[in-house]
């Protein structure tokens, strides 16, 4: 009896961890459509030309660098401190809009599914290296990006005219787009000084720990991600746990990358959405929804 129940057990752990690979595909497959999407202007990566359509003038919902000579539409982070740093104060009421419209509806369903950079994290990880996903700073580490968010997001831009802060010292997607123009266009590399090395020596250590970490970026620097997770206890489609089938085996917990307990917080504000749990929980006791089933 005991060999039959472990044998069960290996089974259906089996079957599940199929399942998380088959939904896992699924979602890289989203995730690079959405990015083919917002960097529709594929001439522009053999130019290094900035696209300047009249798409240019919407918020795509992820991190994706209005300076991509592939983007089409503007990043949210750069239009809220445009708008905060300009010689003259105008409040962001449209690039706000967008960004409470889009919480409310999904939360960090956009980290999961159409953020480009949370995509090339997601690459990273599958290269195979050597793997930390969890170590006693984590915790401490997540507190970061919220710093982020108010301090070079939205509190340095008011003081300091003209001078995006995040996009200027830290983003590492403007970063991306920098490298794509410096290998296209000749001219711009002479006027490529001290910040450049600064910015790739950033986006090197992203990329180094995106190797070993699961989406570093997203955890502990990303202030886009940090605005998304305070809406995902209260977004329209929300993670929901049926408390009547949940028997806490914690597969859900070990399945999760963002280090995640949803049986006990399904809705944490670091949850992507990504659906890892759902996939992996025995009970089918999770799923990203509406409403509850």
């Amino acid at each position: 009896m005991l060999l039959t129940g472990s044998t069960h057990d290996t089974a259906g752990e089996a079957r599940s961890h199929a399942g998380c690979h088959r939904g896992g595909g699924v979602r890289l497959g989203i995730q690079s459509v959405a990015t083919l999407i917002q960097n529709a202007n594929f001439k522009g990566f053999f130019t290094g030309k900035i696209y300047t359509g009249s798409s240019k003038k919407v918020c795509v919902p992820g991190l994706n660098c209005y300076s991509c000579p592939g983007a089409i539409g503007a990043c949210p982070i750069g239009s809220l401190q445009n708008f905060l740093s300009g010689m003259k104060f105008r409040f962001p009421y449209y690039v706000l809009g967008i960004l409470l419209f889009i919480g409310a509806l999904m939360g960090r369903i956009v980290c999961g599914f159409l953020c480009p950079f949370g995509f090339l994290q997601d690459l990273l990880y599958l290269i195979p290296f050597y793997k930390k996903n969890r170590f006693k700073a984590d915790k401490y580490l997540r507190y970061l990006k919220y710093a982020v968010l108010a301090v070079l997001v939205i509190l340095l831009p008011l003081c300091l005219p003209l001078t995006p802060t995040f996009c200027k010292f830290v983003c590492p997607s403007g970063t991306i787009a920098g490298i794509l123009s410096y290998i296209t266009q000749p001219l711009i590399r002479s006027q490529m000084g001290w910040l450049f090395n600064w910015k790739f020596i950033v986006l090197l250590i992203i990329i180094v720990s995106g190797l070993i970490v699961y989406r570093p970026f997203c955890k502990y620097l990303c202030p886009l991600g940090a605005f998304y997770g305070f809406f995902n206890r209260f977004a329209l489609v929300r993670m929901h746990l049926n408390e009547n089938k949940c028997v806490h085996c914690s597969a859900c917990a070990k399945a999760c990358k963002m280090n995640i307990d949803p049986s006990r917080k399904p809705n944490s504000m670091e949850c992507i959405r990504c659906g890892d749990c759902v996939r992996t929980c025995p009970q089918k006791a999770l799923h990203i929804g509406l409403k509850e089933k």
